[in-house]
Order: structure tokens, then C-alpha cells, then sequence
């Protein structure tokens, strides 16, 4: 009996029970449904953490951070005391930095929190300073028109993270946009803000009764009145402490690329100039300590300035970690991205083989199915199989011919539960894509070709593993026994 033989029977047979077929199929769909659906959500999230980790410098990037040093160590650049020193990443240790074998280059990065005003709108953001190259290591996608901040033009440019406007409130009872789903008429990408670095000087402002508008120097219109002695584009008002508080004009060079439900690692954040960011904040805090310096044991100010972290780039991945290691020796704390994508591949396998087996049931079910479908079909093909055994087909062509019934089941839900499950994942990512799900922003559900082809296969193969027992009982029946018995 040739292929085309037993493919006309199979499908025949199939077809003669429609509703039979479609139940046993539909089983399938399910159950290959729910695996490719549970698969492309640990794909989706290992999609992310790949991004996130582009985002953030690639594999060759290592975080440098300060660190409390051991005991006995002299007092030094943190001006603690005596053996309670903290390591702080300053100038000096970038020059350190750059000096060891295999890396490309250091890149400082400082971080102050600090109040953005327009209007009655109000956000507190964390603005990052970085040098222009540090910033264009971020590989930060800006919207058309945008650009990086530039050193040396003597005022702050900033970059805004696509999601920073819904970080506004409304300081006259309106809300927030996590309470109302309503961003503030505001265009970061042109209109003129105003910035405080003094946080907390601001919010003693507030606490003390001061109205926005008075505190800010800000008409009715929303146009700034600098008050004197204050420099262009900039204006003061007095805190409950005595102390100016000033607010700089500050308008963006660039905004994010995204909407408000395009989360990355950028979403939220605000970028300058380092060394303008520097300038504003000697110039703000003078005689104080800047936010985030340590101080002495008097309370006065460091000599030096210390950052929050330095980014290291190395020219190999390979050798992250043996640079890694040499930092560490000096008393910093170093993490690698690579070191990150290992724990959390770790940590992904795990989820996604939970997430595989819940899948795995369905399909488990629908295998079940497809025996008890076959083991019918044989019980009422009984004189059938008498008769073409005793017109001389072979055994074997009689397990081919149910394994293919088998097969054709598996293919038909496999390849309509890949179907079902892109407009599963498309109803998925939709629900999600204003949400950020375990650090994971919208499209948490990923199906890549491979994927299909792989659950279609897995589908047949199901199949013909569950029509495999039925195969060998119709192999096995007595053809005199099956005539007389059919």
C-alpha cells in the first residue's frame, strides 16, 4: 500500500467522523494554546531583560559603586572616621579606572533628586548627570528633533524619559495620572519648565504655607518674575529657613522616543550635562553640602566631589569579569550585565519550565483525547481492518495508516492553536502595555517563528505517541476474529 493510499484512508476516516474529529481537535487547540502562550511569556520577559541590558551599556559595561571599607582602614576620601571610611568613586578613581588593563573608557554618573514646576504641575524626578560621551553610551533613542545635552553652553539641557510626564501632579487637587489616567497639558519637548535642585528647601516652602505661585515667582500665566539679584532665568524665594531657593528655566534638548506605555529603562528618567549639573548645584548649595556628598565629621562639605557611580566599558566581554574582579580588589563594588543576565536566565529557566508545565497538562489532556478518539475508532473499524489484513495489507502499513490518523489530529490543533495563541498574545500585550509587569513593560508576550514551528511539530508528535497504543491493538487483531466478530 503506498503513502497516498494511506493518507486518502486516514483523512477519509477522519472526515467520516466530523464531530468526533473536531472535539478531539479542539482539545488539542487548547492544549497547544496554553504552552505556546505560557512559553512566549518567559520569552517575552527574556526579550526585556535583553533590552533593558542594551539600554544600560550592553555586556561590556560594569557598574562601579563606593563601599564601606574594612576596619582599620585610615581616614581618606570620605572623611568618616577612623575605620569606618567609606570608598567613594571620585575623580581620582576614574583616572584609576581608566588605567587598568582592558578598559575602554569611565564614564561618572551623579544623581540628585530634585522638583520639576510648570504651572500648577508639580514632579519630583531623578535627575542624572553625565558627560556627553557617558550619555551617548546609553544608546538612548530620542524622539525626531531631539539631541544630548552639550557641555559648555552655560544652562541646563534636559533629556526626558518618555514616561515623565505622567509623574506630574496637579498641586491644586487635580491628581496624578496613576489616579486619573490624565497627563498635564504640558510639552516637554518645547515648552520652558523650571527646575529646583533644592528639594528639601522646597518642601520646607511648602510645608510652611507657601502658595506655588508665590514660592516659584511665577504670574498668573505662568510667566517667571526673576526676583533680584537673581540671575537670567532664574528666580528665589525665601524658605522657612531663611535660605534662597532657586528655580532655573530649563528647557529639554530631547525627549525619549515612546508613549506613556513604551516602559524602558529610560522611561522615568532625566538627563544633563555633568559638568552643568555640577556648576548649578556649587552654585545652589554654596557652603553646604551638595545632596547625596559626604561630609566630615563637623558637617562641612568634602574637598572633593564624589559620584553617585562610574561606568566602566571594557573592550572585551570576555574579560568583564577579570576587570570586575580588580575593582572588587580595590574595595568598590563592581556588577557586570553579564553577571545580571546570568542570574536572571537563571531565574527565567525557572519560570519559564513552571509557565511550560501549566501548558503542558492542556496538552497532556488533549493526548488522552486522542487515545480514547483512536481506541473508538478501532473498536468500530473492527471488520475493517479483518478485511484489509485478509486482502494482504501488512501489519505495518496498518500502524502507519492510525498513526497518521493520529498525526493529522495533532498537525490540525497544533497549527489552529498557533493561530489561537498570536491573538492571545496580541489580547495580552494590549492589557499590559501601560502596565510594567516584574520590571517588564508592554509586550511581555513573544512568539518567534521557531516557537510555532516547534509547538506544531511537538503537537504531531503528541499525536502519534497517543495513537501509538491503539496502532498496535489494530496490528494485533485476528482477521478471521475481526470479520466474524465486525
Amino acid at each position: 500500500m503506498s503513502w497516498m493510499d494511506l493518507l486518502r484512508m486516514s483523512s477519509s476516516s477522519l472526515l467520516k467522523r466530523k464531530l468526533r474529529t473536531f472535539l478531539t481537535v479542539l482539545g488539542v487547540i487548547i492544549g497547544t494554546t496554553s504552552i505556546v502562550v505560557m512559553f512566549s511569556l518567559g520569552l517575552g520577559m527574556q526579550k526585556a531583560m535583553y533590552r533593558q541590558i542594551e539600554e544600560t551599556g550592553g555586556l561590556n559595561t560594569i557598574t562601579v559603586t563606593g563601599k564601606e571599607a574594612g576596619p582599620g582602614s585610615p581616614e581618606g576620601s570620605a572623611g568618616g572616621k577612623k575605620g569606618q571610611e567609606r570608598k567613594q568613586v571620585t575623580d581620582q578613581l576614574v583616572s584609576q579606572l581608566a588605567g587598568i588593563e582592558h578598559v575602554k573608557s569611565v564614564q561618572p554618573v551623579y544623581t540628585v533628586s530634585a522638583v520639576l514646576l510648570k504651572g500648577g504641575y508639580e514632579a519630583t524626578v531623578q535627575l542624572t548627570g553625565m558627560t556627553p560621551e557617558g550619555l551617548e553610551s546609553r544608546n538612548i533613542k530620542l524622539a525626531p528633533g531631539g539631541r544630548l545635552p552639550e557641555s559648555g553652553r552655560g544652562k541646563l539641557e534636559l533629556v526626558y524619559g518618555n514616561g515623565v510626564l505622567s509623574s506630574f501632579a496637579d498641586s491644586r487637587g487635580g491628581g496624578t495620572y496613576d489616579e486619573y489616567a490624565r497627563l498635564p497639558d504640558i510639552d516637554l519637548a518645547h515648552d520652558t519648565l523650571f527646575l529646583v535642585l533644592d528639594e528639601s528647601g522646597y518642601s520646607q516652602s511648602r510645608e510652611g504655607g507657601m502658595s506655588p505661585a508665590g514660592f516659584s515667582g511665577e504670574t498668573a500665566s505662568g510667566a517667571a518674575s526673576p526676583a533680584p539679584g537673581s540671575s537670567s532665568g532664574e528666580s528665589g524665594a525665601a524658605t522657612g529657613t531663611g535660605k534662597s531657593v532657586r528655580k532655573y528655566a530649563v528647557q529639554a534638548s530631547g525627549v525619549v522616543a515612546g508613549g506613556q506605555e513604551d516602559y524602558g529603562e529610560h522611561f522615568s528618567s532625566v538627563y544633563c550635562d555633568l559638568d552643568t549639573l555640577k556648576q548649578a548645584l556649587k552654585k545652589e548649595f554654596a557652603g553646604r553640602a551638595l545632596p547625596g556628598q559626604p561630609v566630615t565629621k563637623s558637617g562641612k562639605p568634602y574637598r572633593e566631589f564624589c559620584y553617585s557611580q562610574a561606568l566602566v566599558r571594557v573592550d572585551d566581554i570576555h574579560q568583564a569579569d577579570s576587570v570586575a574582579a580588580a575593582i572588587r580588589q580595590m574595595g568598590y563594588n563592581a556588577e557586570t550585565n553579564a553577571e545580571f543576565m546570568k542570574s536572571m536566565k537563571s531565574q527565567l529557566a525557572i519560570i519559564q519550565a513552571v509557565l511550560g508545565g501549566i501548558g503542558a497538562v492542556s496538552l497532556l489532556v488533549a493526548a488522552i483525547g486522542i487515545a480514547n478518539t483512536m481506541m473508538m475508532s478501532i473498536y468500530e473499524r473492527t471488520k475493517e481492518i479483518g478485511v484489509i489484513k485478509v486482502l494482504g495489507c501488512s501489519l505495518k502499513n496498518i500502524r502507519q495508516m492510525f498513526l497518521l490518523e493520529a498525526a493529522f489530529i495533532g498537525l490540525m490543533g497544533g497549527a489552529a492553536g498557533c493561530v489561537l495563541s498570536f491573538a492571545v498574545s496580541t489580547v495580552i500585550n494590549a492589557l499590559t502595555a501601560t502596565k510594567n509587569i516584574m520590571g517588564v513593560g508592554g509586550g511581555i508576550s513573544f512568539i518567534p517563528p521557531w516557537l510555532v514551528l516547534a509547538a506544531v511539530g511537538f503537537s504531531m508528535l503528541v499525536g502519534m505517541g497517543a495513537g501509538y497504543i491503539p496502532a498496535l491493538r489494530a496490528m494485533r487483531l485476528s482477521p478471521l476474529a475481526a470479520i466474524q466478530n465486525g
